[in-house]
């Protein structure tokens, strides 16, 4: 006899789902026992940890362009959900939320587990119910997969274990007809008027000196913007989701923007005269064109983003491909690239300063040597995952990607522990492909236990731990963005490699450079999942591209009380850190 939770797995298949993150509990027994049933269609991926489910359906989400869907059982099941909820509503990625509940008829009688999850879920969510029945089921499992895609965010069904039982043909009001919500996908790409984009080409032709923003949602327009940047003579600045939009060593690119990025994406911001974004609502606005000179054209598939950062003299919404080459077909190719070659000369020196990082053979190790050589080694086709902190500004500087290449993080909610849910969801989306992690010691501490989910499907995976024993981005905002000594951020040591070990994967250890090539080739010749870890120097800075006037006031603030105080001095003294330490002002903000 088919039973509502039944009728839940079905919608799902029917909404191309094949993939579903989560854990089992008693709470959701009867969803286990549906997706038991339907092994053929659906994949059930058991995970150590819920938070864990829901990163992994966040990123496959992203990974795929699909609906990602994860399960948790009532209480405390469901609100381990959250953060990685979280991370898929503030990137705006669609996912499926499904959580149990106790006995439909003790629910807010103080039973065991009695956690109202659709009161928890309301912010998160962009669709949220309790489902009450067979026949409710039917409707609201289509409308949960259909909101999260239409509208890019997390849909969540809570349903009573005893109505996960429910025959399906038990009851139906007279108004209920069967099938009456179709599991359709009916797309639809907004169009902006031909006025509009005749405007925006207009004010990018009077621009002598372009600047280009472009994040993620330029993933899809990489041949159209490149075009874009050759007409204009623009260099193109990357926000870290669009890390893969171009090829890191493209002469049109000035590679990341912001704290974690370069000092020509830093220059180009502060020395044009207009902004195309293309895609991106990069957070960080100090790092953007002064707005009193600057004019923008802002190109976004969400009308509630055009602005969000910088004032805009025209807004352009729908698809990046589509409206880049309408533009493009307006556009007058600039014959001055003098802004163009300026940039390109920026990023040569930029070059050239991060290759004396990754050469440096100092008696404490530093992580920029180890990590230049792991992304060496990242396959044509290969998928890089980073963590949130130091790490992820060492990935972002250090390692090249192609277009061929696939890229994904934490973005706007930048959470830590998210790195190793993420390679696992890239290992599990495309069997095919090697996946890469480079994580931090606080964050894969946080969820070291997901390992073993990476072994137990013997996932090609290559993580590498910069084992620092600090919480080091955290400790450099204490310091730069507030003036206060480091406190509290050092950490007590793991093993990561033994761990490694005894989950059945592979370690290694990196604890000096001449060990960096020979353990890496003997990593990188195991077939199964990997940690390296390698012990690096802890007073090891963590710079923006050019330190800010204000930054480095605190800074100077901060270090006499801050432990390790010489050892920080001393690194910064030594190029190119000193350069970047001459820093710039910030540009004020203001209409």
């Amino acid at each position: 006899m088919k039973t509502a939770a039944d009728v839940l797995v079905e919608t799902l298949i029917d909404w191309k789902v094949d993939t579903i993150f989560g854990l089992p509990g008693d709470g959701i027994n009867g969803v286990m026992e549906a997706l038991r049933k339907r092994q053929d269609a659906i994949r059930f991926v058991q995970v150590r940890h819920e938070q864990s489910a829901a990163f992994m359906a966040t990123a496959y989400a992203k990974w795929t362009g699909r609906l990602g869907v994860c399960l948790a059982t009532s209480g405390p099941g469901g609100t381990n959900l959250l953060t990685g909820l979280y991370d898929a509503k503030l990137d705006q990625v669609p996912v499926l939320a499904i959580t149990g509940m106790q006995y439909h008829d003790l629910i807010e009688t103080f039973t065991q587990q009695d956690v109202n999850l659709t009161r928890v879920f309301e912010d998160v969510s962009v669709y949220n119910t309790v489902v009450s029945d067979a026949a409710h089921m039917e409707n609201v499992a289509s409308l949960a997969c259909r909101t999260a895609i239409a509208r890019r965010g997390v849909a969540h069904l809570s349903i009573a274990n005893d109505t996960q039982e429910e025959p399906a043909d038990e009851r139906r009001s007279r108004r209920n007809l069967p099938r009456h919500v179709p599991n359709d996908w009916f797309s639809y790409r907004p169009k902006p008027a031909e006025e509009l984009v005749h405007e925006a080409a207009s004010l990018l032709n009077r621009g002598s000196r372009i600047a280009i923003l472009a994040g993620r949602g330029a993933l899809g327009a990489r041949k159209e913007l490149k075009r874009t940047a050759e007409l204009l003579g623009a260099p193109v600045a990357k926000a870290l989701l669009g890390k893969a939009i171009m090829d890191d060593d493209d002469p049109f690119t000035t590679g990341g923007i912001g704290i974690l990025g370069t000092a020509a994406s830093q220059d180009i911001m502060k020395n044009c005269d207009t902004l195309l974004i293309v895609g991106s609502t990069f957070p960080y606005i100090e790092f953007y064109p002064d707005p009193k000179t600057v004019k923008a054209v802002q190109i976004d598939l969400d009308p509630q983003r055009i602005g969000l950062r910088h004032p805009v003299q025209c807004g352009l919404v729908g698809d990046a491909g589509d409206i880049l080459n309408r533009l493009n077909s307006l556009l007058e190719k600039k014959s001055d690239r003098s802004f163009l070659e300026a940039a390109r000369k920026g990023m040569h020196t930029w070059r050239e300063q991060m290759a004396a990082l990754t050469s440096e053979q100092s008696t404490q190790l530093k992580p920029q040597p180890v990590v230049r050589a792991f992304g060496r080694r990242i396959d044509a086709d290969g998928m890089l995952v980073t963590d949130s902190g130091q790490n992820t500004e060492l990935a972002a500087r250090h390692i090249d990607l192609k277009t061929s290449n696939a890229f994904a993080v934490s973005g706007a909610l930048a959470s830590m522990a998210s790195g190793l849910p993420y390679a696992i969801a890239a290992g599990l989306a495309y069997s095919g492909r090697n996946v890469y992690a480079v994580v931090g010691d606080g964050g894969l501490a946080m969820q070291l236990g997901e390992f073993s989910t990476a072994v137990r499907h013997r996932l090609p995976l290559k993580i590498l731990v910069i084992c620092n024993g600090m919480l080091n981005q955290i400790a450099w905002e204490q310091m730069m963005f507030l003036g206060h000594p480091q406190f509290a951020c050092e950490l007590a040591p793991i093993d990561f490699a033994r761990a490694a070990d005894a989950m059945g994967g592979k370690g290694f250890t990196i604890s000096g450079f001449d060990e960096i090539e020979p353990v890496l080739d003997a990593a990188f010749a195991e077939d199964g999942p990997v940690i390296i870890q390698s012990i690096v120097d802890k007073y090891e800075p963590m710079m923006p591209p050019k330190m800010p006037d204000d930054y480095a006031a605190n800074l100077k603030k901060a270090l006499p009380d801050t432990p390790g105080h010489r050892q920080i001095e001393e690194n910064m003294a030594r190029e190119p850190l000193r350069t970047m330490m001459r820093g710039e002002s910030h540009p004020k903000a203001g209409p």
